[in-house]
């Protein structure tokens, strides 16, 4: 019998918001200079008859969720478009009454179903993947839970206990979790601040010397002058994958560069993780990496909390790629390879010791990976798609309300913030970082917590 609290999915429209980057990133080897984000407002109505309109919004980001060596960016982003107007349908065509957990588990399999016709449909050379109609369907997912938590007049994660779950978590991830409930596995008061990780892209200067031509926009270029204003301690370092030299000079420098600025600050812990992006060929690459540069920058390798995603995303074709040496050194996680339970629990049989959650895969995805991956005792971390605006207080709401995550990645504030000043003195504390952190006691509001 449905619960009082269950919603019945009324109406939905989106729109999309196209902005250019202000320097370019690197994703997996190629080099992005511009986002299309996605908008999405979702009308539900409750069992009572009371009705309430959700947002989510998210990047499509296509370069990173269907790469590709035969269609070009354009392809690849028509094709999520076309498969964001099936999923549109499909969502505002359901019929089905529930919790948003129950509602995304519902839609899932279908809009997998709308990702095929579309390759058919557009003559694809190749499927458009599992972790692209996740990333497409994200922005739907987020904005049934905002509403979810509008209704009720709660923050979302207020809501995932007994009292509007109608069933346990054994349904969505197994036996061993019968009679537990998501409340278990979330904080329902976030954190009251928290580290915020700096990208330093594989294109992006270390200090004045790499600096060609200034772009001079009033924001900082060097990463001295980033740590300067933002009060930074935390690193995210992109690396090449396929350059050995180049990925340990990478490291070796910024723990040089960083270390020189820390000093002058005054500040002795500094954090890093490193990010692969799939890149390199095998696990031997990442450990001739690890070795060199605890060589070479020993100081610097002790400060790696993780490494993200070394190898190929495809864990079933390259089951020969395991880390169980690897995560003796360091913590490596799982990122392109979270598409679902059955990969997750790959990865840990391969070695891996920890997961990326995205809200860029759906909340509920996250929620779920999360419980399974806390059961299991792997290290956590809350990555996004330089997600700026909505999408940002989202991911950071994520990070915020799960144990165990150290620290939030932002990018957008470095390469899209004109996403993001609309938002900035509605959320101070979340978009203006002055002491390397963010402040999120304030990700407490209805639903997901960002009013559009």
């Amino acid at each position: 019998m449905p619960k009082a609290s269950d919603i019945i999915i009324e109406d939905i429209d989106y729109d999309y918001e196209d902005f250019d980057f202000r320097t370019p990133i690197k994703f997996g080897g190629v080099a992005l200079d511009k986002a299309t984000i996605l908008n999405v407002h979702v009308t539900v109505r409750t069992q009572a008859g009371k009705t309430c309109r959700g947002f989510g919004s998210m990047p499509m980001g296509n370069i990173w969720s269907f790469p590709s060596k035969t269609l070009t960016y354009d392809d690849t982003l028509n094709a999520m478009k076309a498969l964001v107007a099936k999923i549109a349908k499909i969502t505002a065509d359901c019929t089905e009454v529930g919790h948003p957990i129950d509602l995304n588990c519902q839609l899932e399999p279908e809009y997998l179903k709308a990702a095929d016709e579309v390759s058919k449909e557009q003559n694809l050379p190749e499927p458009i993947p599992k972790l692209c109609t996740l990333v497409a369907a994200s922005a739907f997912d987020a904005a049934i839970h905002d509403a979810f938590g509008k209704v009720h007049g709660l923050n979302c994660f207020r809501t995932y206990g007994p009292d509007f779950m109608t069933d346990d978590l054994a349904r969505y991830l197994g036996p061993e979790f019968k009679g537990e409930y998501l409340d278990r596995y979330v904080l329902t008061k976030p954190k009251e601040r928290m580290p915020m990780y700096h990208l330093i892209g594989a294109l992006d200067p270390l200090d004045d010397s790499d600096i060609q031509k200034r772009v001079n926009d009033g924001l900082p270029e060097t990463l001295p002058e980033w740590i300067r204003r933002d009060g930074l301690a935390y690193f995210k370092i992109k690396l090449n994958g396929d350059d050995l030299d180049w990925d340990v000079e990478r490291v070796v420098r910024t723990e040089q560069v960083v270390a020189k600025t820390q000093a002058e600050r005054g500040v002795r812990e500094w954090y890093y993780s490193c990010d692969f992006n799939e890149k390199c060929p095998n696990v031997q690459y990442l450990l001739d990496f690890l070795e060199r540069v605890k060589e070479l920058a020993p100081a610097g390798f002790t400060r790696i909390q993780y490494i993200e995603q070394p190898t190929a995303r495809d864990l079933k074709a390259n089951r020969q790629n395991t880390m169980h040496q690897a995560s003796k050194l360091r913590p490596v996680v799982i990122d392109e390879s979270l598409v679902d339970l059955e990969h997750l629990r790959l990865a840990k049989e391969m070695g891996y010791t920890g997961a990326a959650l995205k809200a860029c895969k759906g909340q509920s995805q996250a929620l779920l990976m999360a419980a399974a991956a806390q059961k299991d005792n792997m290290f956590l971390c809350v990555q996004d798609l330089t997600c700026p605006g909505a999408s940002l207080i989202h991911s950071a709401s994520i990070a915020a309300h799960i144990p165990g995550v150290a620290a939030i990645e932002c990018n957008s504030r470095q390469f899209m913030p004109a996403a993001n000043r609309s938002w900035e003195d509605r959320f101070p504390g979340i978009f203006k970082v002055t002491d390397g952190t963010m402040h999120t006691a304030v990700l407490d509001g209805p639903g997901l917590g960002a009013v559009p």
